[in-house]
């Protein structure tokens, strides 16, 4: 990501945060929506989650001029979203909810290239996220990478 990227994204985020219950609710609105199957990997009660995903996205978000040093970490939650049953489809599911739910939450201040900034910041996390995944599959061949999110 370059230094603009990284700001578009950092700015962006700072007009989400403080409507934070409201996005991650429109997160899983839309991630259910578009992938209702998912939706047994949560628990009933998504209260918990929807505060771990602000969290987690206030924490990249703010670290993502410093990547590399998020990146044990990234991996590591990766290794446990594989143990709760995330397979690689969920990685663009996912990523069109966030886009989606960004969308809704700036309106017109979702402009293109703030859309690119985030695509670029989501394709690098869930990239990390499933290093290990990519490496040695179930299958026994390589996992294809992110290459979009379908939206």
């Amino acid at each position: 990501m370059t230094p603009q990227q990284i700001a578009l994204v950092q700015s962006s985020f700072k007009c989400v945060a403080p409507i934070a219950s409201k996005a991650a609710d429109l997160f899983y609105n839309r991630l259910f929506e578009i992938a209702p199957e998912v939706r047994q990997l949560f628990p009933a009660d998504l209260s918990g989650q929807k505060i771990k995903l602000m969290g987690m996205l206030a924490t990249t978000i703010k670290n993502l001029h410093q990547l590399e040093t998020l990146l044990p970490t990234v991996r590591q939650l990766g290794e446990r979203h594989r143990s709760y049953g995330v397979s690689a489809d969920h990685y663009a599911q996912v990523g069109t909810a966030l886009l989606w739910t960004l969308e809704q939450g700036l309106g017109s201040a979702f402009t293109p290239e703030v859309k690119a900034a985030w695509s670029d910041a989501y394709s690098a996390i869930a990239g990390a996220m499933r290093q290990d995944e990519r490496q040695v599959s179930v299958s026994g061949h390589a996992s294809h990478p992110i290459t979009e999110f379908g939206y």
